[in-house]
């Protein structure tokens, strides 16, 4: 009789486990998975203030494939840089532009996806980097926090070594309802206790089952400029034919 309630014991012990508090590791790949569908379409306006308070505005579209390993943006306004485009491969190790007055393509160096995209505060790294936060980063998890009176849980995440990424660690906050992120701390990559970017998600909507931040604000700490972007449109989930991504899928 003992012996029986002890394997029943343990069974319901071992079955309660997964309703336990996850991990760092748990939480991170199911912000990984939200944030990385199968395939992606959108419409976006970015705004980029500038530390004199002038703003410059964008449209673009963007097109995302195999849960963010191939992204392409495509600019849609103002009209300098309308058929202008960007193509990111490997998790954005590869970038190439496309200029469509010269109808050339250009193919940027591997340290390029550290740099502005379109002189914003976002970086192509932090467009098109996928499952970074999974393949890049070792996870902590540390004290629960609220936001705007959301329970939040709090991640740090730790740079590997001889991963060639641009932020020594990241410290995230991600909503307990749906594991949005809706505040990511960059820090400075050879000095982990400088802060550089502040990333907030905000205007969280459910499109197709998958909750979305509709509103993305980064602001610099260091330039004091910040960048907004908005999502008008989204589609997840839709067909995408691969030749998008290449460069005759580029100039198109």
């Amino acid at each position: 009789m003992e012996r029986k309630f002890f394997l029943l014991l343990l069974i319901a012990l071992t079955v309660s486990l997964p309703g336990q508090s996850p991990t760092g590791s748990q939480i991170i790949e199911k912000v990984d998975h939200l944030l990385n569908p199968k395939t992606c379409w959108a419409k976006s306006k970015m705004t980029i203030q500038t530390s004199s308070g002038n703003e410059r505005t964008f449209i673009y579209e963007s097109w995302s494939k195999n849960h963010g390993e191939k992204n392409l943006i495509r600019y849609l306004e103002p009209i300098r840089v309308k058929h202008q485009a960007t193509l990111m491969l490997n998790y954005a190790d590869d970038i190439w532009m496309y200029f469509p007055r010269t109808r050339r393509v250009r193919k940027l160096a591997t340290h390029a996806k550290k740099q502005k995209m379109e002189g914003s505060d976002f970086s192509y790294e932090d467009m098109g980097a996928g499952n970074s936060f999974v393949e890049d980063y070792t996870s902590k998890r540390i004290e629960d926090q609220t936001i705007d009176g959301e329970s939040c849980f709090v991640i740090e995440l730790q740079r590997k070594p001889d991963t060639d990424i641009s932020y020594s660690r990241l410290k995230m906050f991600i909503l307990k309802e749906n594991f949005v992120p809706v505040r990511v701390e960059y820090y400075n990559e050879n000095h982990p206790d400088q802060l550089l970017k502040i990333l907030i998600q905000s205007d969280i909507l459910n499109i197709q089952d998958i909750p979305t931040a509709m509103k993305m604000t980064m602001i610099n700490e260091i330039d004091n400029t910040e960048t907004k972007m908005e999502f008008t449109e989204v589609q997840y989930n839709i067909e995408i034919n691969d030749a998008l991504f290449t460069e005759r899928g580029l100039k198109q």
